[in-house]
């Protein structure tokens, strides 16, 4: 599914069910031993789509552990982002001197259920242009996407500034004719090629029940 939504040097891999936790190496299987079954199922899965996926780089399966800031560690000349939901386990991969960053993200297809986290998630801007798009087309689960939007845009963000990127920190616009938005950063960005960072663009996909979302700035 997420092939569609990334650039060819990205590399993606998925999956819709989980794999056995004896598939993970010893030392991911020490990060969540006292962790509940299922967590331990998407944490040992989202890194086996992620060894698939560097596999057809040319990198030989290893274990892909969180760094102090709990980001993956991703061999030496790769970017990646990894994503879970209910039912869902993702990951992407390019070379380094392909792609700058990416962010990815996967959610339900389905309504925030509480207003509260929309209001701590979403601009007073941004939720009048979700209203607006929910008359255009109220098929589509706006505020799950602007949701998913910005922990793409965050995933990209923070390799590149190493920093946090709160939800207010950028203004999203959606753009509902090609399936695409752009991030404008309310915040100073980091300097990339000798000029601050103002913001991101990226596309999203809507199938099998879920809303994913992509950021790729190319190297």
């Amino acid at each position: 599914m997420i092939d569609k939504l990334l650039p060819a040097p990205v590399i993606t891999a998925e999956a819709f069910h989980d794999a056995p936790v004896s598939d993970m190496f010893p030392e991911e299987l020490a990060l969540v031993a006292d962790a509940v079954p299922k967590r331990q199922q998407e944490f040992g899965t989202v890194r086996g789509c992620a060894r698939d996926a560097l596999a057809r780089l040319g990198f030989a399966p290893a274990p892909l552990l969180p760094g102090p800031d709990r980001a993956p560690v991703w061999p030496p000349g790769v970017v990646g982002a990894l994503t879970h939901c209910t039912g869902y386990r993702a990951a992407a991969v390019a070379r380094a001197t392909d792609v700058l960053t990416l962010g990815l993200d996967a959610e339900p297809h389905e309504p925030v259920a509480d207003p509260g986290v929309l209001e701590l998630v979403t601009l007073p801007e941004e939720r009048t242009q979700l209203a607006r798009l929910a008359e255009l087309m109220p098929e589509v689960c706006w505020d799950r996407l602007i949701f998913s939007a910005k922990e793409s845009v965050y995933k990209a963000w923070y390799p590149l500034a190493r920093r946090w990127l709160g939800f207010e920190d950028a203004h999203l616009t959606l753009d509902p004719t090609d399936a695409t938005f752009t991030a404008r950063l309310l915040v100073p960005g980091p300097v990339v090629r000798g000029r601050e960072l103002t913001g991101f663009s990226g596309r999203w996909l809507i199938g099998s029940g879920l809303v994913t979302t992509a950021v790729v700035m190319p190297a």
